[in-house]
Formats: structure tokens, sequence, C-alpha cells
């Protein structure tokens, strides 16, 4: 039977997030339909604010939940199974169905869309592929935000770039998925983490996952420091100069400034030995960016993306939730602001505004 809910819509035109009451309704075959107790508020959520759009919009895309009910053809949950909902499909290589992304019939008529999930509501309707199942004693606030934030972050680190133990790391933004990248690169052993960022509140705080050092973008030129701090008189570049900059660089951020200081922040290559540094874009991007060649070229660097930490949930959402047991990942402390689902705007304000040091979460 129908399910009601209360769901954040971002309305056609521009204006506040609205909360509007509807049913849900019963799942199709590959659907499943969760109670959720917290989801995440990711900043990319505010790019969808901003642009155009076509029609209504739901956000939200991390959570965690209990499910309610499931469609036929779904094997892998059941009704009273903990789950969490992530816009990534769970298992890319088991199926060859394309999973299908939510939609709601809104009471005005009107339909409103999503990018694959919608998790700012009380319940929400997600194909299968979306909903990975955990275990029942699965805390349920804080690890909503392993759906977004830390498996971006840290999938990073592990999956796109491959970063190993004693690799140099310099990771620009230290928010949710900052600091999620900061942890896995402790994880595995990389030396130094260099974390930059214009917040010094958000730099001390960095340290506490693991930043061996940080620098302030606004206090003199972060190139220009992370170099200071990397340079390797042992080895010389294609121009016969000492090497410098990071094996790797992560911009969590996305703006312009940051796309073209990743490049830069990495080191050359040995001329003869080995290739330059890998620059990994994991920011959702919002302007064109304009890069170096010559730079890549001489030196042999490398600008890669990392979409979603290049993660697979059901094999690497185990692993973040071993690491927030056994200490490494302190979700409890990442989590720095709690809002309800009627505070959504005050949320979105909160963060566009740059006062969420770590990340935040609805509770339902």
């Amino acid at each position: 039977m129908p399910t009601p809910a209360r769901v954040v819509v971002l309305p056609q035109q521009p204006g506040p997030l609205q909360i509007v009451t509807l049913d849900l309704p019963d799942p199709g075959p590959y659907q499943v339909v969760v109670k959720q107790y917290a989801s995440g508020v990711c900043h990319s959520q505010l790019h969808q604010m901003h642009n155009p759009r076509a029609n209504p919009i739901v956000l939200g895309h991390e959570s965690t939940g209990i499910v309610l009910q499931v469609g036929s053809a779904v094997e892998h949950v059941a009704a009273g199974d903990m789950v969490m909902v992530t816009w990534v499909p769970r298992n890319a290589n088991g199926t060859d169905r394309a999973p299908e992304s939510a939609t709601l019939a809104l009471p005005d008529g009107s339909v409103a869309r999503s990018q694959n999930v919608f998790t700012w509501a009380d319940t929400t309707i997600a194909d299968e592929q979306y909903v990975v199942k955990v275990a029942n004693d699965t805390k349920r606030d804080v690890t909503a935000i392993i759906g977004c934030a830390v498996m971006t972050g840290a999938g990073a680190v592990e999956n796109t770039a491959g970063v190993k133990a004693g690799e140099s790391v310099v990771i620009f933004g230290v928010g949710g998925v900052g600091l999620s990248a900061v942890v896995a690169a402790k994880a595995v052993g990389a030396n130094p983490i260099i974390a930059v960022d214009l917040d010094d509140t958000k730099l001390a705080f960095a340290r506490q996952f693991g930043a061996t050092h940080t620098i302030n973008a606004g206090q003199g030129d972060p190139i220009q420091q992370i170099k200071a701090l990397t340079t390797n008189p042992s080895k010389r570049n294609f121009m016969g100069m000492p090497v410098s900059g990071a094996d790797y660089a992560f911009d969590c951020i996305g703006l312009k400034q940051t796309m073209e200081q990743i490049v830069p922040a990495v080191r050359d290559g040995t001329f003869g030995a080995r290739t330059g540094g890998t620059a990994v874009l994991v920011g959702v991007p919002q302007t064109p960016v304009q890069l170096n060649a010559v730079d890549m070229l001489i030196n042999e660097k490398k600008f890669v993306g990392s979409i979603g930490g290049s993660c697979s949930p059901d094999r690497d959402f185990p692993k973040y939730l071993e690491w927030y047991a056994n200490g490494q990942l302190d979700l409890d402390a990442m989590v720095t602001e709690r809002f309800s689902l009627d505070q959504i705007n005050e949320a979105a304000h909160a963060l566009e505004t740059g006062k969420i040091s770590g990340r935040a979460i609805l509770e339902f």
C-alpha cells in the first residue's frame, strides 16, 4: 500500500526549498521503500539549486534507514533490514540492468526528478542498486555520510589514485569530502599529508583526522609552500632542477582556481626514470579550466577525474564501517551540524556560507 512521506522539493522556479507531504507508490519490481533515520547534506546539492532546471527536483543522495517494502525482483534486502542509500550503483558489475532514477508525482500534478535518488525525505523510494544492506546494529545517524562524503574522498585516495605508503599527498578543501580523503591517506600510510584551505579552523580540524601539515591558501602562495615541504634534491626533472611537489594532489572543491592549482602542486617527473605526479579532480566543477600543457608534457604529469571515489558500495561500505568501528574514521567528530527536515533551508544556507566545518546531516 502507498507510504506517506515528507519530502524536500526544489521548485522549478527560483525560491526556497519546500517540504511536500505525499504518498509514495508501492515499489516496482526493482524498487525499495526506505524509512530514513539520517541524510547527509552535500555541497553538490547547492549546484542543483543554483542551476536552471526544467522541472522540480528532489534532492539528497546519502542516508541510513530501514527497509519498509521491496519489489518482487529485489533479493538482497527485505523489510526490516538496515540499509544505506547512495547515488552510486552498489555493484555495477553485478547486473546488466541499468538502475532507474527516482521520480515523484507531486500533489500539484508536476513530476519531480532526482539525480538517481533522493534522501532529503523522511521516507524514500529507490532502485535496489542504490540500496546497500548493512548490519542491523549500524549506528543510525553519522553513518549516513558514508554514502557520499566518505566514499568520494576516501575512494579518490584508495581507488582512483591508488596512493601507497610513503607517498606524499596534498588535499585542497577539507570539508567532509576532504577530511575523508585525509583519513584514507593516513590509513594507507601516506606521508606527508598536506591539507590546504582558507579557513584556519578547518585546517586545525584536519590535523585531528591525520593531516601532518596545513597551508592557509590565503596566506602566501600555496604552491610554493607545497614545493618547500616536498623538495627532493636527490631527484632531477627534465630541466635538471630538484624535483618538488606532492605525488598526488586532490581538489575536493572544484573551483577554477583550485582545479588549476593541483597540477603545479604535484611533483615533476624524474627524466628517464619516473613520470610526474597525479592531480585528481574530486569536487564538482562548475566552470571551464585552463591547464599548463607544457608543465604536463615536460614533467609527465597526469590530471584525472574521480567520480564518487571510483567506489563499489557493496565492496567499500563495509570497510568504511569497519574504519568507524575501530576508530580510524571518526564520523562522530566529522558530523559537526545536525538539522531537522523543517530546517532544510537553514541547513542549505549554513552550507553555502561556509558555516559547516565538517559535514551536516538531517535527522528524521
